[in-house]
């Protein structure tokens, strides 16, 4: 049986109405596999190879891989830098990997980002480039990217290795070949796949004033903090290497300079029981001194060649067990403010590398039945956003139902206002605005000379929508949301705060966009008096 035959059936099948979802698109390439006698599942790359340019574009929507990947409004690019030592003379107890393993500290290698990694030979061009093509096979336009950078603590790498590999990495999404990092912004800024930001992991006592100068240089907008626990007697068990204090510091100096805030928070560490990270994870939404933007929840694994491994082995360790980490996610994201954001639910390394903990791929699932069999939900931004709530439910919004709400608390010896266009009928979220008052110990002249607002995050929902383009019925891109919210920031500063400045730490492909409303170029930010 030719393969033409087989991958011409299949996109009969489509054209014939039957698909509403990807379980239909499943339920399809099965039917294939046993009519044809097929060995392999057949890919939605090869299927589009078979189609004509005619059929091609009607049948990307049915094509498209992995939605999730995008419904948020933005495409992720994940790379990793050269394996680097971390900058402790002894890891945390826990943490696989290092450069003796050949991957970067923290990491197997074995992650679908660490194999890309490796396969690249951590060239930072190829990797942004060929995750760029991938996309593109898989039916995806792709102009609007998020670039994340993992690896351990990445402020600690030589700043001229940093310098040359967020360059190429943006001459990889702009197509060009620049050897500077302010060539490469300019034309990045200009490109047309735009970067919306650029994410950076590192550790809290690595995020003082001249890590973030560095940062701010490097054009990263977001920063994803390793906290893993807020008590420095669990933080001496572990070998984390600094302080409660250092956590706050870095997350003051982190929002003041305009940054989003995400941790990386574990549960399950050797020292604290289901009650203490309960606790944990309240004290991190309450306490003034933290409340981050973002979190992920990473339960504690045990991972063989680590300290905590021998632990496990000798008895001395044992993490949770499924039933109780999944009842632990459930009361936290009962808890979870509506101005956070649950990234992620466990780490993405291979099952079978785990000597112990967590052994499923599907724990965000079995969390999230279980808050529904007992009536309960999350408020979290993810849960929220209406991009993953169509995906879900096949949800439709009134536009008439939206509203505008503003949320206001301290944190971080500042003022933060999360401005929201939500229908709270159907706690649906279509787009968000973080506004802060800095705090008075603000180091950046950008905001301390002047009385300054700081924009620190602006994000619109819902399924991709190509840059120039118009958003159909059930897209929220592109329909001016950004610009109210913008509109309303700047109302609340001028009016109620009496500010004469607005700072805005922008994506390096979104500062044009700022520019619409009279923003200017100033150091790494676009500020405009007002």
């Amino acid at each position: 049986m030719e393969n033409k035959e087989v991958y011409r059936a299949i996109i009969e099948k489509i054209f014939s109405g039957e698909l509403k979802n990807d379980k239909d698109l499943t339920k399809v390439k099965l039917w294939a596999c046993k009519k044809y006698g097929l060995n392999k599942f057949p890919r939605n790359s090869e299927i589009l190879s078979f189609a004509t340019d005619d059929e091609r574009e009607q049948i990307l929507q049915s094509l498209r891989l992995k939605p999730i990947r995008s419904i948020s409004g933005v495409y992720i690019i994940t790379v990793m830098p050269k394996p680097y030592p971390c900058p402790k003379e002894d890891p945390c107890i826990y943490c696989p990997g290092g450069p003796k393993f050949g991957t970067p500290q923290s990491y197997t290698g074995n992650e679908p980002a660490g194999r890309r990694a490796k396969e690249n030979n951590y060239d930072p061009y190829l990797q942004v480039k060929s995750r760029i093509d991938q996309f593109k096979i898989m039916g995806h336009t792709v102009d609007k990217v998020e670039l994340i950078i993992f690896g351990g603590t990445i402020t600690c790498y030589p700043k001229n290795y940093l310098e040359e590999f967020v360059t190429q990495c943006l001459n990889a999404i702009s197509g060009d070949s620049v050897k500077s990092i302010n060539e490469a912004q300019n034309i990045a800024e200009n490109a047309h796949i735009k970067n919306s930001d650029i994410t950076i992991e590192t550790r809290p006592d690595y995020c003082k004033k001249s890590h973030i100068d560095l940062m701010l240089n490097l054009g990263v907008t977001r920063v994803e903090l390793g906290v893993q626990n807020v008590n420095d007697r669990i933080y001496k068990i572990i070998n984390r290497g600094h302080k409660i204090s250092d956590v706050a510091n870095a997350t003051r100096i982190l929002k003041d300079s305009g940054f989003a805030v995400i941790y990386h928070m574990m549960p399950g560490l050797p020292g604290s029981n289901i009650e203490q990270d309960l606790k944990a994870f309240e004290t991190i939404f309450q306490d003034e001194r933290f409340k981050p933007d973002a979190i992920k929840i990473y339960p504690t694994l045990v991972m063989p060649e680590t300290k905590l491994y021998k632990m496990w082995k000798k008895g001395e360790y044992s993490p949770y067990n499924f039933d109780d980490i999944v009842k632990l996610i459930v009361d936290i994201k009962k808890r979870v403010p509506k101005w956070v954001r649950i990234q992620r639910i466990q780490r993405d390394i291979p099952l079978n590398l785990v000597a112990d903990g967590v052994k499923r791929g599907d724990l965000r699932l079995i969390v999230q039945e279980k808050l529904k069999k007992e009536g309960s939900s999350c408020k979290c931004i993810r849960c929220r956003e209406i991009g993953h709530l169509q995906y879900k439910s096949n949800y439709e919004l009134d536009i008439d139902d939206v509203r505008l709400i503003v949320d206001r608390y301290p944190a971080s010896d500042g003022e933060e206002f999360f401005l929201s266009y939500e229908d709270s009928g159907q706690d649906a979220l279509i787009g968000l605005l973080r506004l802060r008052q800095p705090s008075e110990k603000a180091h950046r002249s950008e905001a301390k000379i002047t009385r300054s607002m700081l924009i620190r995050e602006l994000h619109v929902f819902g399924p991709m929508v190509q840059v120039g383009k118009k958003a159909k019925d059930s897209q929220w891109q592109h329909r001016g949301w950004g610009e109210r919210l913008i509109s309303e920031a700047e109302r609340i500063s001028q009016e109620d705060l009496d500010a004469k400045k607005m700072i805005v730490l922008a994506g390096i492909g979104t500062r044009n966009y700022y520019k619409r409303f009279g923003y200017k170029r100033e150091g790494p930010y676009m500020v405009k008096k007002i």
